[in-house]
């Protein structure tokens, strides 16, 4: 779920023009991902507490069930990633350096190396896990439910 939610995402900011037109306004805009990111995994918890747990939760078992979506989330990131690059937006890293070059916020080799597939690759499977579990570890703390 969360996977289909990242690539909706992204077909959404490509048709609003964020990743050509308005590519100006996507270091804001896109940080609103997290609204829906962070509502699966409460939504995720509250199912798994319900379900599993017959309504009550302690962190631990939040936090490890947080962490299990996270390494979903991690796993399938390569898949996503290439997905949104090669078919939703194909466009979007050129036009993305392109920007960057012409605002002078980088040098072309910079641009270059920071726009590249296998840089965007590695920031996916690195950031994936760490905001994972950063979301996990507050998310768990909220969904919790102690015995009365």
């Amino acid at each position: 779920m969360f996977a289909l939610m990242g690539l909706l995402w992204m077909g959404l900011e490509r048709i609003i023009g964020l990743h050509d037109v308005h590519l100006d306004k996507h270091p804001i805009y896109t940080n609103f991902i997290a609204i829906p990111a962070i509502t699966i995994y409460v939504l995720g918890l509250l199912e798994k507490r319900k379900k599993e747990y017959g309504g009550k939760m302690s962190y631990g078992q939040g936090f490890k069930a947080g962490f299990f979506i996270t390494l979903v989330v991690t796993l399938l990131t390569p898949l996503t990633l290439w997905l949104t690059l090669s078919v939703i937006t194909p466009d979007f890293l050129n036009n993305a350096k392109d920007f960057a070059i012409e605002s002078g916020k980088m040098a072309q080799e910079e641009a270059e190396t920071y726009f590249s597939k296998e840089n965007y690759l590695v920031q996916g499977i690195v950031g994936a896990p760490i905001m994972g579990i950063l979301t996990t570890a507050i998310v768990a703390a909220f969904t919790r439910k102690r015995e009365k």
